[in-house]
């Protein structure tokens, strides 16, 4: 079980349940479970209703249970970016998955983070493909994970198969590859998506690329430049050379986001892995964290 305290800001008195829902993020679902449950909501060591009324100052007590969890692997390694009380960034290195599958049992990011806080549940919040490198954002709480969902800025790094402009952005829809349920492909009929760009480096055979992404479709960042004619190096599944690198070069850089409880700005950078640095001459001496 996990306390979080929230300390009532409002100028005026308001109900317990417009301060939790409508200034707090509090989703109707915990709150409902928060109330059947023994203690789930307190004041001053005292259950309080979401009809009562609170003021300015009082500090409202969550607490919050985990019903959910993986097999714990300690044997794994993964480095710890960025942590609080709230949320935890591991950077992922490639050829990792987050969750586990029917395949990979016991050696997931989900894995790691059981061994790390056994009394939590894993609530990953940004999801990276398995051969994707960088940062994953994992919520401690369902009251962060609800926050955090959908308002982290994300920032990616692409190496990519040949001369790519200097920037650029590709709006080109993206639906499923109507025989597979894996592949993406671009079609009219998909959902729209959009990708913007800027090159960082280059070489005579690949260009690195800042990414931001102004939706979030599956595999949107690979399956839109191939669709270019560019297609990320490794990445086999989308016309990709294995060449010079196993998996494909794609790297989550930067997660920017809001403390869940405190509001604060957060930005976590990471450096740009060796194997996607190698691609170019100068080692990608021109990142710049």
């Amino acid at each position: 079980m996990k306390l979080i305290e929230l300390t009532v800001d409002s100028e005026k008195p308001v109900t317990l349940g417009n301060f939790l829902t409508g200034r707090k993020g509090v989703s109707r679902r915990l709150l409902t479970k928060l109330k059947r449950q023994e203690g789930g909501i307190t004041r001053r060591g005292e259950t309080v209703r979401s009809i009562d009324m609170v003021e300015k100052g009082d500090v409202i007590v969550l607490a919050l249970e985990d019903d959910s969890f993986l097999e714990p692997n300690g044997s794994l390694n993964v480095p710890i970016a960025f942590e609080n009380d709230s949320l935890v960034v591991f950077d992922k290195p490639g050829g990792m998955p987050v969750h586990p599958s029917i395949k990979h049992q016991g050696d997931t990011l989900g894995n790691y983070f059981a061994h790390l806080y056994p009394q939590l549940t894993f609530r990953a919040v940004n999801r990276l493909d398995r051969d994707t490198s960088g940062l994953c954002i994992i919520a401690k709480d369902a009251l962060a994970a609800k926050l955090l969902q959908g308002s982290c800025e994300k920032v990616y790094y692409a190496a990519v198969q040949g001369l790519i402009p200097d920037s650029g952005t590709i709006d080109a829809p993206i639906a499923r590859e109507r025989e597979s349920i894996i592949v993406r492909c671009v079609r009219e009929d998909g959902q729209r998506a959009v990708t913007h760009y800027k090159r960082l480096l280059c070489s005579d055979k690949y260009s690195l690329a800042e990414v931001h992404l102004e939706t979030g479709r599956t595999h949107q960042i690979r399956v839109h430049f191939a669709h270019i004619g560019a297609p990320l190096a490794g990445d086999d599944l989308y016309g990709g050379l294995r060449d010079d690198i196993t998996r494909q070069a794609l790297h989550c850089g930067s997660l920017s986001f809001s403390d869940p409880l405190t509001g604060r700005p957060i930005t976590v950078s990471s450096e740009l892995p060796g194997d996607i640095k190698s691609l170019f001459p100068t080692g990608g001496k021109l990142w710049k964290k």
